[in-house]
């Protein structure tokens, strides 16, 4: 059975990074009907909060991303120790006592010689009775002894992949305060519950390779590994220093639709159009990870506003039903609001400023070469209530008597109604009026 999963770090709130691998993992599980499980890597217990926990299940409940159980690497630390242990055991885990600055002079060093900048492996020759002195002044941290070997796998995205282990430093696995880092808990938890893809960013695969040594050692068995680009902004710049506007919430909190976001990052990067879908059946149905390329994908946040208005037009009466209800439509006015105004959204928070126009009247809209005209016209608009043969009569009306035609006409007429310069076909929206512009 297709086992994905989606393993953030509950140290902040998602962004559209972290969905893209969500997104993706949660696609290939239902698509299989398999399992997806939300795995939250909370072994940090410094930085991780559950307030953030708490925020990344309701962005991925607002997407409709739902998962099939939740597991806590928290909760887990029991089986990472047994892990260490028969690590250690095997002799693929060693201790190791440089210190950060140390660690940063072997390295420069290295680099000052052309050399690649991995761990020499100093530790392994330390004796006994030297690490027993060091333990007095230090602690130590664990790392995992690579096979120096080429580490090769087919790659769902990328496709062949090959690195050399003797290009890659022995992972830390466990730092010297004790906190089981990513890679163990990440490989242990992969094994044990029995993942069978995982897809990730492209920044991780340095971390596969090494990974799959560990999975062999454990004696695990190989997932599907596939590997997405990354995103950058529209100009090709680095996305994560504008993580701060691309929040999961704060996209929502700026009116974008889930269905609008899901259907761009299901295809944006792939070979396939991006097309505003409206079901998350839709998006599975049309989802192939292989169609995927390996260049970085430019992202922009304002493609999310068409697409969120192209859903919106899409929706029926019941979709919105509540929504009007809770803005003041009268039911028996809803079907005709509804009709006349949806194409002329962005989001639904525009809704409501259509019906304020209805009911308030607008702020009339008059540039100062068409006052006097404007003046005239209004003053010739009939009593309310408007039927649907108001607008026409009445500009026919206001043309007879100024001699104003085409858009030197309607254009003043519409923003002087309706305080704005597009909107609905006013023969459509003069009837729904209960109140006059103000001028």
């Amino acid at each position: 059975m297709t086992v994905t999963r989606f393993a953030p770090s509950p140290t902040g709130f998602l962004h559209v990074g972290n969905l893209r691998t969500a997104l993706f993992n949660w696609m290939i599980a239902r698509k299989a009907g398999g399992t997806f499980i939300l795995r939250l890597d909370d072994t940090d217990p410094q930085r991780s909060k559950q307030e953030y926990a708490d925020g990344i299940m309701e962005d991925l409940e607002w997407l409709g991303l739902t998962w099939d159980r939740v597991e806590r690497q928290s909760d887990r630390l029991d089986r990472y120790a047994e892990a260490a242990d028969k690590l250690r055991e095997m002799g693929r885990f060693y201790e190791c006592f440089e210190t950060p600055t140390e660690l940063d002079l072997k390295r420069k060093k290295q680099l000052n010689m052309g050399k690649p900048p991995v761990y020499d492996r100093a530790a392994l020759a330390l004796s006994e009775d030297a690490k027993v002195a060091l333990r007095a002044d230090r602690s130590g941290h664990w790392r995992f002894l690579l096979d120096r070997e080429r580490i090769e796998w087919d790659d769902g995205i990328l496709g062949d992949i090959s690195i050399d282990a003797a290009s890659v430093s022995d992972p830390v696995l466990i730092r010297g305060d004790g906190q089981v880092l990513y890679t163990l808990a990440s490989v242990v938890d992969d094994v044990e519950m029995g993942i069978t893809n995982v897809v990730r960013g492209a920044d991780h695969v340095t971390n596969t390779a090494t990974q799959i040594q560990i999975i062999l050692a454990l004696g695990g068995g190989l997932p599907a590994f596939a590997h997405h680009s990354l995103l950058t902004g529209p100009q090709g710049e680095a996305l994560s220093k504008r993580f701060g506007t691309l929040a999961l919430r704060d996209l929502r909190e700026r009116g974008v639709e889930p269905m609008a976001l899901l259907s761009l990052m299901a295809r944006l990067g792939s070979s396939d159009p991006v097309e505003v879908r409206t079901s998350h059946q839709e998006l599975i149905d049309g989802f192939e990870v292989n169609h995927f390329g390996s260049a970085p994908t430019k992202f922009d946040s304002e493609d999310l506003f068409p697409l969120t208005a192209r859903f919106l037009h899409s929706l029926p009466l019941e979709a919105v039903a509540d929504q009007l209800a809770g803005i003041g439509v009268p039911a028996e006015q809803a079907e005709r609001f509804w009709s006349v105004v949806r194409e002329n959204i962005t989001t639904r928070g525009d809704i409501a400023g259509w019906w304020g126009v209805l009911s308030n009247g607008a702020e009339a809209l008059v540039d100062p070469e068409d006052a006097e005209f404007i003046a005239t016209a209004i003053g010739m608009l009939p009593d309310l209530p408007f039927d649907d043969s108001t607008w026409g009569t009445w500009t026919n009306a206001v043309k007879a008597a100024t001699g104003r035609k085409g858009r030197g006409l309607f254009m003043p007429l519409r923003k002087a109604l309706t305080g704005r310069e597009r909107g609905p076909e006013m023969a459509d929206f003069m009837p729904l009026m209960q109140a006059k512009p103000r001028l």
